[in-house]
């Protein structure tokens, strides 16, 4: 079979030079790439994203939610044990006397006496070094990350304190302080520095702890190193708020076949 360029009177098809077929195939895919840029902004400026802001705002809306129900659920538990009391009127002495040793303990009856406040807060993002012969700060040298908290709530009980607020919410047992990049998830609430935290006790033993901490000790390290936010408040007294939430435990069960 003859191809067309074979066909008497009909001039033959020009063929595509290496060097042009590259360049047409550049700009199909030159073409290519700006739709799909296009395609996924929407015209809109891709540092900016509209779907960014409204998760951040649905995680604020979510944590506005998470404490309207805390508040609802202190009104319920008071009403609650308002009812257990009378429940428990003709249980003796003792044992009344017992339970309420228990809510002490457990963190459920609010606390006053002396103490202090500590407080924890990102550096300057402009900040550079203040000490000459040290590197300049990368950006996770400016923030609070999840083990400065920590470090200061296991001083803070190392020391001996009685009860423990970080921000306005009152630590129990089950209590766990996490960070997800720049801020604090407490509780079903999302917090953003300055981070505040609260203790009641003997407050020479609370800042015998606070100084001994390898750990804290590390991180004032950095406070003088790159600007980060330390300050201590001592408290002639002040009063922590019961816990609110849910005591309810959640462990892990296995599958029925």
């Amino acid at each position: 079979m003859s191809n067309s360029a074979d066909i008497p009177g009909r001039p033959a098809r020009p063929r595509l030079r290496p060097v042009r077929l590259l360049t047409l195939v550049v700009f199909a895919l030159a073409g290519l790439l700006f739709w799909l840029s296009f395609d996924t902004a929407r015209g809109t400026n891709l540092r900016s994203d509209d779907s960014m802001l409204r998760l951040s705002d649905l995680i604020q809306e979510r944590s506005h939610k998470n404490g309207a129900q805390d508040g609802r659920n202190a009104a319920l538990r008071a009403e609650v044990d308002a009812l257990a009391r009378r429940e428990t009127s003709s249980a003796s002495t003792t044992e009344q006397t017992r339970l309420r040793e228990l809510e002490k303990t457990a963190g459920l009856d609010p606390l006053s006496g002396p103490g202090l406040t500590v407080t924890l807060m990102d550096a300057p993002p402009n900040a550079t070094a203040k000490i000459p012969g040290i590197p300049e700060p990368q950006p996770n040298d400016l923030v609070i990350h999840q083990q400065d908290l920590q470090a200061v709530v296991n001083a803070l009980w190392h020391g001996g304190a009685k009860g423990i607020r970080v921000m306005d919410q009152r630590l129990i047992s089950t209590s766990a302080v996490r960070c997800v990049g720049n801020t604090l998830i407490l509780q079903g609430r999302v917090y953003s520095p300055p981070y505040k935290i609260t203790a009641v006790g003997d407050r020479d033993a609370l800042n015998r702890a606070l100084t001994a901490s390898p750990a804290i000790q590390n991180y004032l390290q950095y406070v003088n190193a790159y600007g980060l936010g330390w300050k201590v408040d001592q408290h002639e007294a002040v009063t922590l708020r019961g816990y609110s939430g849910t005591v309810d435990l959640h462990y892990a069960q296995p599958v029925k076949p």
